[in-house]
């Protein structure tokens, strides 16, 4: 993360909708009599009637937890904050070992310390680091402003691969449920974490998706984990993104592993 992305980073944690570097009106959006983008306006539609996803968003984050491997300083992501009601994480010993190992040394050595990737959730949810959707006839993009990371969703009516290679990001298909966008993945590595905290997940994780467009400035997504390796059961969270209009994306690169003296994360 650069000195601008954590300038931004400041200013998306006071004001969610806060625009980043750059500034162009964002083609066919509604606007108010007074110019400023209509963010109540219905949901917009593609050609085949589907809710259009399509547009720069950013996590509406829930009250900031103090977290356990932080005494005394806030948390952006612990997942437990995310739980829809009902749903709680129940972990197997595997998962206990590790996730005290990750309380133990306070959260270091964290993938992205070391400029590798975030997972899902983590990396829907990272502060002043927006995701860009971008949805085509039998794909959908999501375009990840941290670390430059792209996503490949296959709404073409293919399967999984009868052999999948273990990603950082999985491998994902999606179908349409009504107006939710339901995204299945699997073929994860091991090595991401599912939060700051360090909840960890096996390669046995699989996550559905349910993405569903509120309106044009809001958007629900709900993830159901099952990783039965690690997990006693399966549990489920969801969050709110919101529209950043006007905007766009800007590259972001890790320097060799150099990001780290620049922001308190």
């Amino acid at each position: 993360m650069n000195v601008l992305r954590t300038v931004a980073v400041a200013i998306a944690i006071g004001n969610p909708l806060a625009a980043q570097w750059i500034t162009y009106p964002t083609p066919g959006l509604p606007r108010t009599a007074d110019g400023r983008p209509n963010l109540t306006a219905p949901t917009p539609r593609t050609a085949d009637k589907k809710p259009d996803l399509s547009g720069v968003w950013q996590p509406t984050l829930p009250p900031r937890q103090v977290p356990e491997s932080h005494p005394g300083e806030p948390t952006f992501m612990n997942i437990v904050n995310f739980l829809v009601p009902g749903s709680s994480i129940e972990m197997l010993p595997a998962a206990i070992a590790l996730y005290q190992e990750h309380l133990r040394v306070a959260g270091a050595n964290r993938p992205s310390e070391k400029c590798l990737p975030h997972g899902i959730p983590d990396a829907m949810v990272i502060p002043g680091a927006p995701a860009k959707i971008v949805q085509l006839p039998g794909l959908t993009l999501i375009l990840y402003e941290e670390f430059a990371r792209f996503r490949q969703i296959f709404t073409d009516g293919r399967p999984f691969p009868k052999e999948l290679n273990p990603g950082w990001l999985g491998s994902s298909i999606g179908r349409w449920e009504g107006d939710t966008f339901v995204v299945e993945t699997a073929g994860f590595n091991d090595k991401t974490w599912l939060d700051d905290e360090g909840h960890p997940h096996s390669d046995a994780l699989r996550t559905t998706e349910r993405f569903h467009r509120v309106n044009i400035g809001t958007m629900d997504l709900e993830i159901t984990f099952n990783d039965p390796q690690y997990y006693a059961k399966p549990w489920t969270t969801r969050e709110r993104l919101a529209l950043l209009p006007d905007t766009d994306l800007i590259e972001d690169v890790c320097d060799n592993e150099k990001d780290n003296a620049h922001t308190s994360r």
